[in-house]
């Protein structure tokens, strides 16, 4: 990927002053929930920048991203998962990629979204719609893909994942995203968070010989209903993170009665591994006809763009 670099002066001193981009992963409930925090403040604003996104694109496509970044510790393995996204909206979707390794990328079906009146907030469903969502998980050495369709209609990116995990995975899970803009419409701050229930396995805490009682089962419940409550009282993540503040204050805060422990940090980037070479490779298996007729007729030199990343690769003719 071509690496395109913030040239505000402002906006670059803010997030420099900012902890680092960062995912911390963590359990609680004696294991029965997992969940993941990431503050994406440089993973936003380089997604913006890779695509040249005006305001409400960022939006949409940055939450659409920090969604994706979520994903990464649910993934068995190595994995990669391709997150189609296609509603009726003005905004049309997304394609969003995300990899155990750590790397998002994807873009926007329709990175010039119109706009009829000024936004007077961050509500985001008058843009998408009803629709339907694919998820493709690619795994080494296997040669079918898994993929699975879900229908969605709730005009929330966050709330339209949660359903997929609900109905595809059967897992109760939870995100939550945030972007806080400044007055000129800069991303000075953004993060995310899930939690996901940890599927019961049955029998008893001792041997697993046995279902749990009405009574386990209750007191189940009513711990899921508490950590759902605890999540919906979570700060706005965007400005949180944009404030300098923490993730042990958040998790442990948040969900202190639930005694959680963070297992691990990890580094999410929004990241390509496209270059030159690759393009230039792709060009030299075009048919023989079309090659030749690159080569005669042009343009000279050819511009290829990543739809992924937005990187621009400029290669001569005579490299072909």
């Amino acid at each position: 990927m071509n690496k395109i670099e913030l040239q505000d002066k402002e906006l670059k001193a803010h997030i420099d002053s900012l902890p680092k981009d960062e995912m911390s992963v963590f359990v609680m409930a004696e294991g029965r929930i997992r969940g993941a925090l990431f503050h994406g403040t440089r993973f936003v604003n380089q997604a913006r920048l890779q695509h040249n996104l005006g305001i409400l694109e960022t939006m949409i496509f940055g939450n659409a991203c920090l969604c994706g970044a979520l994903m990464i510790p649910t993934m068995k393995g190595q994995e990669h998962i391709n997150w189609r996204y296609e509603i009726d909206g003005k905004a049309k979707g997304f394609n969003v990629e995300a990899d155990s390794k750590g790397f998002v990328r994807g873009f926007l079906l329709n990175e010039r979204i119109p706009v009829d009146k000024p936004l007077e907030n961050w509500n985001l469903s008058p843009f998408l719609g009803k629709g339907f969502m694919t998820f493709t998980t690619i795994r080494p050495n296997e040669k079918n893909h898994q993929e699975s369709t879900v229908q969605i209609d709730s005009c929330n990116i966050a709330k339209d994942l949660a359903w997929y995990y609900k109905q595809s995975e059967q897992i109760s899970t939870a995100f939550n995203t945030s972007i806080q803009m400044d007055k000129q419409g800069r991303v000075i701050g953004a993060g995310g968070m899930f939690l996901q229930v940890m599927p019961e396995t049955g029998g008893t805490k001792k041997n697993g010989s046995v279902k749990n009682s009405s009574a386990d089962v209750k007191a189940d419940e009513k711990l899921l209903e508490r950590a759902e409550l605890a999540f919906k009282t979570a700060p706005s993540l965007g400005q949180w993170f944009s404030e300098k503040g923490t993730h042990e204050d958040i998790i442990y805060g948040l969900f202190r009665e639930f005694k959680p422990s963070i297992a691990l940090k990890r580094d999410i980037k929004f990241d390509c591994p496209c270059n030159k070479e690759y393009f230039l490779d792709y060009i030299k298996r075009l048919p023989k006809s079309e090659v030749e007729d690159i080569k005669k007729n042009g343009p000279n030199p050819l511009e290829v763009r990543c739809n992924n990343c937005g990187s621009i690769y400029t290669i001569d003719c005579s490299e072909i």
